[in-house]
């Protein structure tokens, strides 16, 4: 039996709250910050560190913008963002030996 090709997994996505983003847009049209910070329970530093390194890698587009002079940052997962979370979950499929279902 073949070892599992472990090198197709997205060391991007992989990280546990990179990972708990993408799914949780992967699902969603768009969340806001805050919302995306209530639901994965971390702080704000934490997520914006990590929002920073998937939207370095091109998967989630971050937008700011105001509403009634109160600032309101909006993410949604961009095309290759869910062509990559498409990708890193065949790929994870792949390694513990279960097909997508």
């Amino acid at each position: 039996m073949a070892p599992p090709d472990i090198g197709r997994i997205d060391e991007v996505i992989h990280g546990r709250l990179r990972l708990g983003v993408m799914a949780y847009l992967a699902n969603a049209e768009a969340a806001s910050f805050t919302e995306m910070k209530e639901a994965l329970e971390v702080t704000q530093g934490n997520l914006s560190v990590q929002l920073r390194k998937l939207e370095e890698a091109g998967y989630v587009a971050v937008d700011k913008s105001f509403v009634s002079r109160k600032p309101l940052t909006t993410l949604r997962l961009t095309e290759a963002g869910r062509r990559a979370f498409r990708d890193y979950l065949a790929a994870l499929s792949d390694v513990i030996g279960q097909p997508l279902g």
